[in-house]
């Protein structure tokens, strides 16, 4: 698909603290040994959220256990205690908080990666096998493109077209690229069942998380009418549906979980749109 406005544009997540990758073989230190590596989650959390459903999508229990981590982080610091020893044994006297999502080495009880993207590809790549390729070959610049439009062109509009601290001219420039974004995805949908092939890929997972944050989260410092709008995308939130109502999707959506870490970490005030839902996602998950 084309997305030539925002291909210019950085990734807005944080940068990782430790940015490690799985390799072929034992040449590259962390070399695929299935029951080596331990994945740490919150699914309340964007990221972790899509680490979750990769991991399901892939079969991955048994190779890469995940343990799943509170909604809401438990230290002062904004990070999960749980995570502490692994964060001091990987850095001394490592500053910054524990935070997920974290990618672990058993074998030296040290932290291989809490790069999402990295680590998706790793899981898919290393441990996918012979089934469903999530990164298929040919389609790595249309994820990359799928992951700028979600973070720049989705959730960091919808973020500064609700931010309470800004300037008029300012939200509204955001709104209407969210506007904008939505409507090319929702053209491009059209006749599609998945975003860039016959089957499901990383590109349908970056753009599910996006529109979960969307309804569940940014929605709630918009305007009505502005939600109405984001609404009026019959094509895109059907797409949406559909994905909610897969186990490897819907079965890992926190909804509770979503809203109290918004609510533990937002400052921004509530606006109109907070009661204009888009989808009943706990409905569509559970059939």
């Amino acid at each position: 698909m084309t997305v030539t406005p925002l291909a210019a544009h950085a990734s807005d997540r944080p940068a990782p603290a430790f940015r490690g990758r799985i390799g072929r073989d034992a040449r590259s230190g962390h070399y695929a040994v299935p029951g080596r590596y331990r994945l740490h989650l919150s699914t309340a959390c964007p990221d972790g959220l899509r680490i979750a459903v990769v991991h399901t999508l892939l079969g991955l229990d048994t190779v890469c256990p995940a343990t799943f981590l509170p909604a809401v982080p438990d230290s002062p610091e904004g990070g999960h205690s749980a995570l502490r020893p692994l964060y001091e044994a990987s850095a001394h006297r490592y500053p910054g908080p524990a935070v997920a999502p974290v990618l672990s080495d058993d074998w030296s009880g040290r932290i291989v990666s809490t790069h999402a993207p990295d680590i998706m590809r790793d899981l898919d790549r290393r441990f996918g096998g012979e089934g469903l390729l999530l990164y298929p070959c040919g389609a790595e610049s249309e994820i990359e493109a799928v992951e700028r439009m979600c973070a720049q062109g989705i959730e960091q509009a919808a973020q500064h077209a609700g931010s309470a601290g800004g300037e008029p001219v300012d939200r509204d420039t955001a709104l209407g690229t969210l506007l904008e974004t939505l409507r090319a995805l929702e053209r491009w949908l059209e006749g599609r069942t998945y975003l860039i092939r016959d089957e499901i890929t990383a590109a349908d997972v970056e753009l599910w998380v996006a529109l979960v944050q969307l309804d569940t989260v940014h929605r709630n410092h918009l305007d009505a009418s502005a939600v109405q709008r984001i609404a009026d995308n019959p094509t895109l939130w059907a797409y949406a549906r559909r994905l909610d109502a897969h186990p490897a999707f819907g079965g890992h959506l926190d909804l509770d979980g979503i809203e109290r870490r918004h609510h533990a970490r937002c400052q921004g005030l509530e606006a109109a749109g907070a009661a204009v839902q888009i989808l009943d996602w706990a409905a569509h998950a559970a059939r």
